[in-house]
């Protein structure tokens, strides 16, 4: 019943790992850095870009996920991004606790979403950031 398959899910999933996000793989046009933002599009399924606040955001390159989906997609280059939880994001410029991010105009990147007027979650949302950015790097919340 329910309860064999929560149990089987529960023991699949790791339970101690310094970034514990969900990541599913997909195929992408080269290999990418963990922490590099990409987008839905180029040669195969995901790319980067350098189109600020770029709607077509897939995710963030997975550092080290706790649980792996669609593991076996098999390509040329194929890349784990975190679809949900705490992953480390690469950044322009100063990020504060709190901020939204989206794409920076530099590729791979993410920049803070400056516009009060709007909200960007709908569609180029990258992630919240749960510290202030150090070294270029700042630990963002992925998912909705």
């Amino acid at each position: 019943g329910n309860k064999d398959l929560t149990a089987r899910k529960f023991l699949g999933t790791a339970t101690a790992a310094q970034f514990a996000d969900l990541a599913e793989i997909y195929k992408s046009d080269l290999d990418y850095e963990p922490g590099i933002v990409l987008i839905f599009g180029g040669d195969e399924e995901v790319t980067t870009t350098d189109k600020f606040c770029d709607h077509r955001i897939a995710g963030i390159v997975s550092t080290e996920p706790a649980h792996l989906m669609n593991s076996n997609l098999e390509g040329e280059h194929v890349t784990a991004l975190a679809l949900q939880g705490r992953v480390p994001v690469r950044v322009e410029g100063d990020v504060k606790k709190g901020d939204i991010l989206v794409a920076s105009d530099i590729a791979g990147l993410a920049a803070v979403w400056m516009n009060e007027d709007a909200d960007p979650r709908m569609t180029a949302y990258v992630g919240i950031a749960i510290s202030d950015s150090a070294d270029g790097m700042v630990e963002v919340k992925a998912g909705k």
